[in-house]
């Protein structure tokens, strides 16, 4: 038989910030057995990681901080860490949020060396609505992906310290980095919510899960 025998068990992270029942609701619709935690040997046990996020860098940092020790050595292992939203910006070093919020420095997964930077005053920030992908270059998270819209809400956007991280990139401004991976790949995050952008987002997701499966 050709089809997959068990779906990939993916561990949503549950720090406390997130839209975890559309995200879980995506995942699921992508194939997956979908597990919402806060467990840390659930979350180790799962074949692929999902870290969510709405809000601010630094309460999300402050959040997942109990996590932080697990997700990098998870990442060191090679298990597929898929950050989405402020869980993407999480994989950066730093983020320009906490300073320009009067919140210090807030230091972020280290997982693919960067900073987030505040979109230019020259735009209408936050970014919020359809944009499009443009792909830079081969990664398995954009199999059957160029050129569709995508969904964005945030007001900050990855610069990672290697342009190869840009998996994909958008124009709002500022041409930046709307899915970025590590180098060996099984690092990586979308800026936009898959979860809400349609058959493009369910590929992406679909994508994910064939990842978790490999």
């Amino acid at each position: 038989m050709s089809m997959r025998q068990t779906a990939a068990e993916v561990a949503v992270v549950d720090y406390g910030l997130g839209n975890l029942r559309s995200v879980t609701r995506g995942l699921e619709r992508a194939g997956a057995a979908v597990d919402v935690t806060d467990e840390m040997d659930a979350i180790a046990a799962a074949d692929g990681i999902v870290l969510p996020g709405v809000g601010a860098f630094s309460e999300g940092m402050e959040n997942a901080g109990p996590f932080r020790d697990l997700l990098v050595e998870e990442a060191e292992a090679g298990t597929p860490l898929f950050g989405i939203c402020l869980g993407m910006q999480m994989l950066l070093s730093s983020s320009e949020e906490a300073e320009y919020a009067g919140e210090g420095e807030a230091r972020g997964l280290g997982l693919i060396p960067g900073t987030n930077r505040r979109f230019p005053e020259t735009v209408k920030i936050p970014q919020m609505g359809w944009n499009t992908l443009t792909v830079q270059r081969d990664h398995p998270l954009v199999d059957g992906v160029n050129g569709e819209y995508a969904y964005f809400v945030h007001s900050y956007y990855a610069d990672p310290e290697n342009a190869d991280a840009a998996v994909a990139t958008t124009d709002y401004g500022v041409d930046f980095p709307s899915i970025i991976a590590n180098e060996r790949g099984n690092v990586f995050g979308t800026q936009f919510h898959p979860e809400k952008s349609g058959e493009t987002g369910l590929q992406i997701l679909r994508n994910f899960v064939d990842l978790c499966t490999e």
